[in-house]
């Protein structure tokens, strides 16, 4: 395999915003994972910012540690299901740290689902839905009337996933339909921003560019009681990163994995340069992009892309 692939698409430099010092940004799922490592890549650039989430445990550390770096920072119980918990936040933002510039509408969870999609709890589908898709939804209606109304420069960063925006792997059909929605609103919204000649610039973050080791295989920590279901984990069995890699082991494969702080710098880089894609790639993940396109002009019957 070889070396990582990045490459920005930088809008004119006289509108980018290469200074986030005193900037305010607003990181849902924040208090974990990338979000986590977004907070503390703004924060040492000198942004103070608000982290939203549901997990009391992660917040509770975070807040710890951000203090210890003397970053500016609140912690927010933020449930992303909930329109009125989004504006709570938005608020709390403008009024604790003076106002809005970012916003990482990053919460997201895996449902675990395996098997035939037919036989899928109703709850892992709700479950989802309700977080990674109205997640966004709802990040968007709380917080782009503001950004516009500041009529100043802002951003608005939505986290995707290459499983569903430009590759369908077969083994997470739940998260897999999730993620392409999503991206399919995040573009939907930078073309309205731009159609509108409006100050806000769109982005769509996408983790990467191998299996980022965050506790998403661990979302059940947070799956709320009235989802709840009989099974204790995954029914996958792949609750970790480190399951996920004794298994890929099982079949000969070393499974390579990127740190979240490496997905944070890549993605403040690219904002740096109003970059859109804020996308780092492998030589064989763009080989299976161009694969299905070419899949989809010649007609040719799907197979399915491996994890890689």
């Amino acid at each position: 395999m070889g070396a990582p692939v990045l490459r920005y698409l930088a809008g004119p430099a006289g509108d980018r915003v290469k200074d986030f010092n005193g900037k305010v940004a607003v990181i849902t799922g924040g208090a974990s994972g990338v979000g986590r490592s977004l907070a503390f890549a703004l924060g040492r650039r000198g942004a103070k910012v608000a982290v939203g989430d549901v997990d009391a445990d992660a917040m509770q550390q975070i807040a710890v540690d951000l203090e210890a770096e003397n970053i500016e920072a609140i912690v927010v119980h933020c449930d992303v299901t909930s329109l009125e918990s989004l504006n709570a936040l938005a608020d709390a933002a403008t009024d604790k740290l003076g106002g809005l510039d970012l916003v990482f509408a990053n919460a997201g969870i895996g449902a675990g689902e395996t098997g035939a999609m037919w036989d899928y709890s109703e709850k892992d589908w709700q479950w989802c839905l309700n977080v990674n898709v109205w997640g966004v939804i709802n990040s968007i209606r709380a917080f782009m009337p503001r950004l516009v109304a500041t009529g100043k420069e802002a951003h608005f960063v939505v986290t995707g996933s290459g499983n569903g925006a430009y590759l369908i792997l077969p083994d997470a059909p739940i998260y897999t339909a999730s993620k392409a929605t999503v991206h399919a609103i995040t573009e939907n919204l930078h073309y309205q921003c731009q159609a509108g000649q409006l100050p806000v610039k769109v982005s769509a973050l996408f983790p990467g560019p191998h299996v980022v080791d965050t506790g998403l295989f661990n979302s059940g920590r947070v799956r709320p009681e009235a989802l709840q279901k009989d099974t204790q984990g995954n029914e996958s069995g792949i609750n970790s990163v480190d399951d996920m890699k004794e298994m890929a082991a099982q079949y000969g494969i070393e499974l390579q994995t990127t740190h979240p702080d490496e997905v944070a710098e890549m993605a403040v880089k690219g904002l740096e340069q109003d970059a859109f894609w804020l996308l780092e790639t492998t030589e064989d993940t763009d080989a299976k992009i161009r694969a299905r396109a070419e899949m989809i002009l010649n007609r040719t019957t799907p197979v399915p892309a491996m994890l890689g």
